[in-house]
């Protein structure tokens, strides 16, 4: 090595990191130099690619302008056509799709090795050898940035990694935790599920004993009431009839007094003694018997229509009481319902956590009127 030139610095010693840097700086290497050789190619080969381009598709605006027009062409028209990226990126595929013959490339090939030959035995080997060591101590020191890069991001990537990992950690423990409370909110929510079901199947069969018996009650309650007023139609049957043979005993009663000359002195054609007949009662006339019994039957017939009323008046009380009863029934039935409903109903969202829903209004059935 020659004095004056610094020796490149040591690479530091990560073996795979430095190899991969290598590799791919001798690929990056090799397609920039490709690149630039074919850049260079073409800009060298301007006259034999572009020139015949130009010309050709500048033909017919050449050939139909004189001397003048031709100068201007070159200077004005020319740029402004290819200023355009369209144009210019045709005219170079147009260049680039020109082919050169081989014998043409192997004679370019030849040229440019003897050039390149003359070039180096015409150059100092002091100044190669400078170069040479310049480019050496760049490449060095490149391959040295790419290394402390590549420990850094690895590094980095470590950390990354290691936090990445801290973190998954953490979360798995949180879903572990998660997983036992689910697991242990499941198990106490299938317990009371159980329970629930047991509750529903209680209330299913209390309710259903209620509304056996409340059907039970009401099927009496109804054959009660049906006796009840079969008895009290009959009562009317017979009151009526009654009333209608009284009336025709008292008919019969009334003409056989009108009949009799003593009695229709004594009695008027409405059944009223007149005035006369108190003075004609003091007198003891034999007719007193007759007129007693007459008057002890219409009494004992009076008491019996009275009672018969009375009876009547029991019957429809005793109706209406019993319906009072069948209404209480069956709002105590429909209570049940509606209770029954109301439990099943809050039990089964109190087990999936919503609200209770209310129950419908009791509706009473209606009364008959007395």
């Amino acid at each position: 090595m020659e004095e004056g030139v610094p020796c490149p610095a040591p690479a530091a010693k990560l073996t795979p990191p430095v190899k991969k840097s290598q590799d791919m700086h001798d690929e990056r290497s090799k397609l920039v130099n490709e690149y630039a050789c074919r850049v260079l190619e073409l800009l060298g080969m301007g006259h034999r690619l572009f020139v015949p381009r130009l010309l050709a598709t500048s033909k017919e605006d050449l050939l139909q302008a004189d001397f003048e027009g031709a100068l201007k062409f070159f200077r004005v028209q020319l740029p402004k056509r290819y200023r355009a990226e369209e144009n210019a990126r045709r005219l170079m595929e147009q260049a680039c799709n020109i082919k050169v013959p081989t014998k043409k490339l192997k004679k370019y090939e030849k040229e440019y090795q003897t050039m390149r030959e003359s070039q180096l035995q015409q150059e100092d080997p002091m100044d190669r050898y400078k170069r040479e060591n310049r480019r050496l101590q760049e490449a060095s020191m490149r391959l040295e940035q790419e290394n402390d890069d590549l420990a850094h991001e690895l590094v980095t990537s470590k950390i990354a990694l290691r936090n990445d990992l801290d973190q998954a950690e953490d979360k798995a423990d949180v879903l572990n935790k998660e997983l036992l409370l689910t697991k242990q909110r499941l198990v106490e929510t299938e317990e009371e599920k159980r329970k629930q079901e047991e509750e529903t199947a209680q209330l299913k069969e209390v309710f259903r004993k209620q509304l056996e018996k409340a059907e039970y009650e009401i099927k009496k309650t109804t054959a009660i009431i049906a006796e009840y007023k079969q008895i009290c139609s009959q009562l009317s049957t017979r009151l009526e009839k009654q009333q209608a043979a009284s009336k025709e005993e008292l008919e019969v009663v009334k003409g056989k007094m009108m009949a009799c000359k003593h009695c229709s002195d004594i009695f008027s054609k409405e059944g009223a003694l007149k005035p006369a007949a108190a003075s004609r009662e003091d007198q003891g006339i034999e007719t007193d018997d007759e007129k007693d019994a007459l008057k002890k039957q219409l009494r004992e017939m009076e008491l019996e229509l009275a009672q018969t009323k009375l009876q009547l008046v029991e019957a429809k009380c005793k109706i209406q009481e019993l319906e009072h009863q069948r209404g209480a029934l069956m709002n105590e039935i429909q209570a049940a319902k509606n209770s029954w409903f109301s439990k099943t109903l809050n039990s089964i969202k109190t087990a999936t956590g919503t609200q209770p829903l209310q129950p419908p209004p009791v509706t009473q059935p209606p009364r008959e009127s007395t």
